[in-house]
């Protein structure tokens, strides 16, 4: 039903500078509908952040596409994803052949979400909890994507990062950050670039905000 809206995503997502083949090709196979409330599906494929209720968002495509683009993934690489939301994020990579675990903290969003995956067969470790704080027990990751914006870089989640492993993480106040990519080069080296500006709903959690 919605092949061609597809398309046309994918097209726009490459004028924007979108150039990695598999991103390109995971959007175009997995279907956005299946990730966003009935009633405002006729926006399904606009470049647009859409709300899934709770208070938060599943990000507009090219942000998806440009941050999942960052990590600079490989098929079989293991990717730690914190904020499930509605699973899109997750769904794409899994697509991707990444190994994929998942943190959210909304247990209502975490249990549709964990339903939609068992009926979409899509295989992705998650569980309900604090995201700032990582999972150690399947560190280190190839690559680490933040969802929510942090007030600064979570120190436990950079530990969690594998030599030569990448962090997509967007840093700033509660209204705008910037996307920072940090590379750990060995244990106690790491280097940042920054890509700016983008606005997500905040990281809550020990290491993000506190919960107003």
């Amino acid at each position: 039903m919605y092949k061609s809206d597809r398309k046309a995503l994918i097209k726009q997502l490459i004028t924007k500078g979108i150039t990695d083949q598999n991103v390109l090709k995971a959007i175009g196979e997995i279907k956005r509908e299946k990730f966003i409330p009935d009633v405002i599906k006729h926006y399904v494929y606009k470049d647009v952040a859409l709300p899934i209720g709770y208070g938060q968002t599943i990000s507009q495509p090219y942000t998806v596409a440009f941050m999942t683009q960052l990590l600079e993934l490989k098929p079989r690489s293991k990717v730690l994803e914190i904020g499930t939301g509605s699973g899109y994020q997750a769904a794409l990579l899994y697509d991707m052949g990444i190994k994929v675990y998942s943190i959210e903290r909304n247990f209502d969003i975490y249990s549709k979400t964990l339903k939609l995956f068992d009926d979409l067969r899509i295989r992705v470790g998650c569980k309900c909890g604090d995201g700032t704080l990582g999972w150690k027990e399947y560190a280190p990751f190839d690559g680490i994507i933040v969802t929510a914006g942090s007030p600064a870089v979570p120190y436990e989640l950079k530990n969690q990062l594998a030599i030569g492993g990448k962090m997509v993480v967007p840093v700033g106040d509660r209204e705008t950050q910037i996307l920072k990519v940090i590379t750990r080069q060995d244990e106690e080296i790491f280097t940042e670039k920054d890509y700016p500006q983008f606005k997500f709903v905040p990281l809550i959690g020990r290491e993000g905000w506190k919960e107003e």
